[in-house]
């Protein structure tokens, strides 16, 4: 009977074992994280600050959190997706300007040549962006976007731009907002280009969207009012302007901070320079097999002086081949 009575035991023990271990799985928030300091890290900045009665915590009105996108919340290789946008734009707004051909840099992009735009440097993007994003209502515009973003692919994998975004930042954008954060995307891409497509991406409102924007002119036509897209920059959210740009569209410092390059490093510094707890984090693109592998050389996404001060700041630098068992929704 006493080892009848043990083997019951020990059957019963094995079943509880079975069901528990998947029942931790399925309650991961995070599972296409790597266990390690990095996730550890997360789940310990969240624990603290949600936890009634501790001493970090924070009000859920005030558990701001702020992400960049290009590089953080998807792929920036091998070029930014808006640029891609411009540069598609430029061919089929060409038709209506026989300038271009002859015109750089608009003569570079008909050709093709990566080149030729590369050489026009920042005053060549800057009129690239200005005669494809101007000269329309704010609605036009942000329907131009929503149609091209349904279609467009990255140059280098043929995937869709909106299938390169990376799994393991949606689980921690989902974690943040389980446990009453507020997320808002905090970019130097265009605040109008990102707007119609966030919310059904990344689950983040238009109203949670910062970025770079031009000048809009108030126009009471015959069809009615309407916002028209003036060629003239008005904010760039990038570097300094991105505390600039979360003070004036957010009204509070962030208590938790991430993003990918050195135009991230303001964002990173003013978060992680409030008081009390506070968490900043770099995704370090160290993954050639699975995305691509860049950091000091790179045109897109540079990482040099922040990788340089991630370990006197405090920042986490996020393996991206170390810390993340998947990097895409589809793998």
């Amino acid at each position: 009977m006493a080892f009848q009575l043990s083997a019951m035991r020990a059957i019963a023990a094995a079943a509880v074992l079975a069901f528990s271990f998947p029942a931790l799985a399925a309650d991961d928030p995070l599972p296409s994280w790597n266990d390690g300091p990095n996730k550890q890290a997360i789940l310990e900045f969240v624990g603290a600050v949600t936890t009634d009665g501790g001493p970090d915590y924070v009000a859920p009105e005030d558990r701001v959190a702020t992400f960049d996108n290009d590089g953080t919340l998807w792929s920036e290789q091998p070029m930014y997706v808006q640029l891609q946008f411009a540069l598609d734009r430029v061919k089929a707004l060409a038709p209506q300007h026989p300038e271009w051909k002859t015109t750089e840099p608009f003569k570079s992009v008909l050709a093709g040549d990566v080149a030729g735009i590369a050489a026009s440097g920042k005053k060549g993007v800057l009129e690239i962006i200005g005669a494809t994003h101007s000269g329309m209502t704010t609605d036009e515009f942000a329907s131009i976007v929503s149609d091209w973003i349904k279609t467009a692919k990255n140059p280098k994998t043929g995937k869709l731009a909106t299938e390169m975004i990376f799994q393991p930042m949606l689980e921690l954008v989902n974690y943040l907002k389980d446990n009453e954060f507020e997320v808002f995307i905090v970019s130097g891409g265009g605040i109008a280009f990102m707007r119609p497509w966030t919310e059904a991406v990344y689950g983040i409102g238009p109203r949670n969207v910062v970025g770079s924007s031009v000048k809009l002119k108030y126009v009471a036509g015959d069809a009615g009012p309407s916002l028209q897209r003036l060629d003239a920059v008005d904010f760039v959210d990038d570097g300094p302007g991105k505390p600039v740009g979360i003070q004036n569209h957010i009204g509070k410092r962030p208590i938790a901070a991430f993003g990918n390059s050195d135009g991230d490093f303001e964002m990173l510094a003013w978060t992680t320079g409030g008081e009390g707890r506070r968490l900043g984090m770099i995704v370090h693109h160290d993954d050639a097999a699975r995305e691509f592998a860049y950091d000091r050389d790179s045109h897109f996404g540079k990482l040099s002086k922040a990788l340089d001060a991630a370990p006197t700041e405090g920042w986490h630098l996020i393996s991206m081949k170390n810390d993340w068992t998947k990097v895409f929704p589809a793998e």
